[in-house]
C-alpha cells in the first residue's frame, strides 16, 4: 500500500519532508552518500547555468528545484550521521545568521549607499569569520572550471600585489599557452567580463554552426 505524500502547507518544509520520506523508503537513495552525490550536484549546477543563460522561465524554475533537491539530499544524509548530525534546519539557520552578519547595513546600524560600500561591509564580515585562514587562496575551490578559477585567483592575487604572467607573443609550448590563457582571463577581468561565460557563449555558437552544417 502506497504511503501518503507529505502535506505541509509550507512548500520548503514539504520538500524537506518529501526528501526524508524518499530516504526512508527508496532503496537506491538509502545507499547514496555525500561523495556519490557530487557528480549529480555538478550536473544540476551546470544545467541551472544553462537555464539562466539560454532557458525559459519554466526551465529556470525546474532547474532551481533540481539544485534545491541536491541541498535537501545532502542535508538528509547529514542528519543521519552518527558522529556529527545536522539537518536542513541547521543549514538554513546557519545561512540566515551568516547573511545577517554580512549585511550590517540591512540588519544593523552600518550605512552603505553604493555597491562598493556594500562590498566593504561584506568583506570585513567575511574576514572576521575566516580569521584563521593564512592565505587569500584558502577556501578557493580547485574544482571550479579552469577559466572561472583563473578569474577568481587573479582577483585574490591582486589583493596581495601579485600580477598574472604576461602573455608570450607566440606560445611555443603548453606552459606558454597557459601564460597566454591567463593573460586573456586577466584582460577579461580588467574589462569586467566573465571569461567562463564568454567561452560558453562562443561554444554554443559553434554548436549551432555544427548542427546547421549537419542539417544542410
Amino acid at each position: 500500500m502506497s504511503q501518503p505524500l507529505p502535506s505541509s502547507s509550507d512548500a520548503l518544509r514539504r520538500a524537506a519532508e518529501t526528501m526524508h520520506a524518499v530516504r526512508d523508503r527508496c532503496v537506491w537513495t538509502q545507499r547514496i552518500d555525500h561523495d556519490d552525490l557530487v557528480p549529480y550536484l555538478q550536473e544540476e549546477a551546470a544545467e541551472l547555468v544553462d537555464a539562466v543563460e539560454t532557458g525559459t522561465r519554466a526551465d529556470l524554475k525546474e532547474e532551481l528545484g533540481d539544485l534545491l533537491w541536491q541541498v535537501l539530499f545532502h542535508a538528509e544524509i547529514a542528519s543521519r550521521d552518527d558522529q556529527d548530525p545536522f539537518d536542513i534546519d541547521d543549514v538554513a539557520d546557519a545561512l540566515a545568521e551568516k547573511m545577517i552578519r554580512r549585511h550590517p547595513h540591512v540588519f544593523g546600524d552600518a550605512v552603505a549607499t553604493t555597491p562598493e560600500e556594500v562590498l566593504v561591509h561584506w568583506n570585513a564580515a567575511k574576514a572576521a569569520e575566516k580569521r584563521t585562514r593564512t592565505s587569500v587562496l584558502d577556501g578557493v575551490s580547485t574544482h571550479m572550471p579552469s577559466l572561472a578559477l583563473a578569474q577568481k585567483m587573479l582577483g585574490k592575487a591582486s589583493q596581495v600585489g601579485v600580477a598574472g604572467s604576461p602573455a608570450p607573443a607566440d606560445p611555443a609550448d603548453e606552459s606558454e599557452l597557459g601564460d597566454a590563457l591567463l593573460a586573456l582571463v586577466a584582460r577579461a577581468r580588467s574589462e569586467g567580463w566573465d571569461a567562463e561565460r564568454a567561452l560558453r557563449q562562443r561554444l554554443r555558437a559553434l554548436a549551432d554552426e555544427v548542427r546547421a552544417t549537419e542539417s544542410s
